[in-house]
């Protein structure tokens, strides 16, 4: 079964990446903390495995 953490996080990456490609400055601002959050809560309760690529998660939003 999927850790919906880990989903929740990467949904809200996706949405952070696609509000900075459209330049949405306020909605990039809430994307970009929601999914901070996201990533926060997902990497206490993730296997190894999904810790690794929430640490890349967690990289691509810091280029944003």
């Amino acid at each position: 079964m999927a850790n919906p953490l880990y989903q929740q996080a990467r949904e809200s990456v996706q949405q952070a990446k696609e509000a900075s490609a459209q330049g949405q400055g306020a909605e990039l601002q809430t994307a970009v903390s929601k999914a901070k959050n996201a990533l926060s809560s997902a990497y206490a309760n993730s296997t190894t495995a999904e810790q690794a690529q929430l640490r890349q998660m967690q990289n691509e939003l810091n280029q944003i």
